[in-house]
């Protein structure tokens, strides 16, 4: 497979094709790192989907926001971004947001990545809405998400950006809290809080500098 006519180099998605297939890395390249952005797919605009469209944010950043393709290898749609010499690889897993971490291990698999080069960007109930906390590895505290990308790689390594969502007042209204969309009065604080890409990104290329533990 060729690189896109037109395309940013590096891209090695087909655009065309109902799934895709991943290229082994071009010689003198490495892949730099790849961000699974979690949540319920089919659920767009949902607190618990915010992990998404925080992802959907950084695909347009990077100029690759028509570029995602299927893979079924993986189930999940990905995208592939050009970051200096290296490439970024987003993820979208097709699964629910409990077994999202099959997606995650499957395709950091096959880009021969390791559980310290995978980025979780995913809604945070412990902090308010419009919050962001870049957390390196650590338990899962609670996050059905992060528990399934811990169990399916075997580690707890893997850096997450949080994006709080608030809390809702009474424990039992948790489940249809984040599964229910924002208020409007919330929507109000979306597009900052959409923009989280910059903290990402900055965790990203500071990450570039390090020494690659791939060949």
């Amino acid at each position: 497979m060729r690189p896109l006519p037109g395309g940013p180099p590096g891209l090695w998605l087909g655009r065309a094709m109902s799934w895709c297939v991943l290229e082994p890395r071009p010689p003198g390249k490495r892949w730099l790192s790849r961000v699974a952005g979690l949540g319920n797919p089919g659920l767009p605009g949902t607190r618990h989907s915010v992990g998404m469209a925080v992802l959907g944010q950084l695909a347009g950043r990077l100029r690759v926001a028509e570029s995602w393709a299927r893979d079924r290898r993986c189930a999940a749609d990905l995208a592939l971004a050009w970051l200096g010499d290296a490439q970024l690889a987003l993820l979208r897993p097709w699964g629910l947001m409990n077994v999202n971490g099959r997606s995650v291990a499957r395709a950091t698999e096959l880009f021969g990545l390791t559980a310290e080069e995978v980025c979780l960007v995913h809604d945070e109930l412990h902090k308010p809405l419009g919050k962001l906390a870049l957390k390196l590895g650590g338990s899962a505290r609670g996050r059905s998400g992060v528990r399934s990308c811990i169990s399916c790689l075997d580690s707890n390594m893997m850096p997450r950006l949080r994006v709080g969502i608030g809390r809702p007042t009474h424990p039992d209204t948790v489940r249809g809290y984040v599964l229910g969309y924002f208020a409007p009065a919330e929507q109000e604080l979306l597009p900052p809080l959409l923009s989280a890409t910059d903290l990402l990104l900055d965790h990203v290329r500071e990450r570039s500098q390090r020494p690659s533990s791939s060949p």
